[in-house]
């Protein structure tokens, strides 16, 4: 399945994103001091966690307030639905909460808002910054403004996955996978034709992260405007339309949702699809025949580098316990707590060394743990593509955009540039 941030989360939970939060609001300062003694009551906001991992968090609270003596940690769970809305609800209302989990593209509109701590002024958390992996502590850097927002917390990749049985079946070895997008194309084209385009490679459109692993400029340098229609854009699109014309993409690929993709890719309808190590464990109890094809092999991507998910912990700037809420926030994403959750769930942590550790270095013959161990080499140097100003409403244009391309009502070009000026001024009303 495409690893959206939704399926990410549903790695660790059948949450959409896993929220942390308190109740507080205070001093107006979006940088003010969190150093001091760290004392106080806040409350930890999760979001659908409770069910699946009730023990591990009751743990790390109450690690915490033995650390701390004089604090004490509320533990809410929220339901999974709208949280976006229930965080811009808090914002408006004053009653955002003191440590808040949010994607990059969440934090972006409360850090302009100045409702997010920036954790480079503040001393208390700035001297945390050596403990993370760069790429995941700038995840948190707002085009526009200087400063980073929040904590990294867990992170997520995954491998592509094929069908060795389709590829054969097309005349292809299946033990050479297409390694250059070059190859994917070509592959696709190849096996489309075999089968009387009975057998699309892929199931889904060009996102943001797929132009943005294709070489594609996404945002000028400033931040105040997208250029993903470049030529290199347009080229991505063109090549989509042919796969699209010659049936090497699925035809239903413009509606489709992550778990049809994956369904497709289930059925022998798509001889590729993204995925990561949980999806194996589908593969073996949903469709052993597929699990007996599997084949595993990089993200393909022009720049060298793969694409990450991420998932931070901001802190409000307005919370009455900063030095308590600072405290929590490093608590929960530091070394040891982001290994034993990884442990518990198929995440990755974001702090400096602990992809070094055997969990995520060895192999012991089981395809998940070749998963996991390229996962984790892989993510010592992902990026994370999606814009942190790319918002839902941004991806909506795009897509629709993109739809438009593929059936021919408007060229690569007359798309891409619709998308850019659609996205622009969603920008602006931001």
């Amino acid at each position: 399945m495409r690893i959206s941030r939704r399926i990410l989360a549903t790695a660790a939970t059948a949450a959409v994103l896993l929220p942390l939060s308190a109740c507080g609001s205070g001093d107006d300062s979006s940088s003010g001091n969190a150093s001091g003694k760290v004392q106080g009551d806040i409350t930890f906001q999760t979001w659908n966690l409770r069910a699946n991992f009730k023990s591990y968090f009751e743990g790390v609270i109450s690690d915490f307030e033995k650390q701390y003596p004089g604090t004490h940690v509320k533990w809410v769970d929220q339901p999974a639905e709208g949280y976006a809305d229930k965080l811009s609800a808090q914002a408006a209302g004053g009653t955002l909460p003191d440590v808040v989990n949010v994607s990059p593209d969440l934090a972006a509109p409360l850090a302009k808002a100045g409702l997010a701590l920036d954790l480079d002024k503040d001393k208390a958390a700035a001297k945390y910054q050596a403990e993370y992996l760069p790429g995941a502590w700038a995840s948190s850097q707002m085009p526009g403004l200087s400063g980073t927002y929040a904590f990294p917390w867990y992170l997520n990749t995954g491998p592509l996955f094929y069908n060795k049985a389709l590829f054969k079946e097309a005349g292809l070895n299946p033990d050479q996978p297409p390694k250059t997008y070059a190859e994917l194309f070509k592959d696709g084209l190849e096996i489309a034709k075999r089968t009387d385009g009975k057998v699309a490679t892929l199931a889904n459109v060009p996102t943001i992260e797929d132009f943005g692993r294709y070489g594609v400029q996404l945002m000028n340098k400033q931040g105040t405007a997208f250029a993903f229609n470049d030529a290199k854009g347009i080229e991505l699109l063109s090549t989509y339309k042919e796969l699209y014309d010659a049936k090497a993409l699925d035809p239903q690929a413009l509606t489709a949702t992550p778990e049809s993709s994956g369904q497709k890719f289930l059925t022998g309808a798509v001889a590729m699809n993204p995925g990561s190590a949980l999806d194996l464990k589908n593969f073996k109890t949903q469709a052993p025949s597929l699990y007996k094809n599997i084949g595993i092999t990089d993200q393909i991507t022009s720049t060298g580098h793969v694409n990450m998910y991420v998932q931070n912990i901001m802190v409000n700037a307005q919370s009455k316990q900063k030095p308590a809420a600072v405290a929590f926030a490093h608590f929960v994403t530091d070394a040891k707590n982001q290994m034993a959750f990884a442990k518990q769930v198929a995440i990755f942590p974001s702090t400096k060394g602990s992809l070094d550790d055997p969990y995520f270095t060895e192999e012991d013959g089981t395809d998940e743990t070749r998963v996991r161990v390229a996962a984790a080499k892989s993510l010592q140097t992902a990026v994370n593509y999606t814009p942190v100003l790319f918002s839902d409403q941004m991806k909506t244009a795009l897509r629709n955009e993109v739809a438009k391309a593929l059936q021919g009502k408007e060229s690569p070009k007359e798309a891409l540039d619709n998308a850019v000026k659609a996205c622009d001024q969603l920008l602006q009303q931001g």
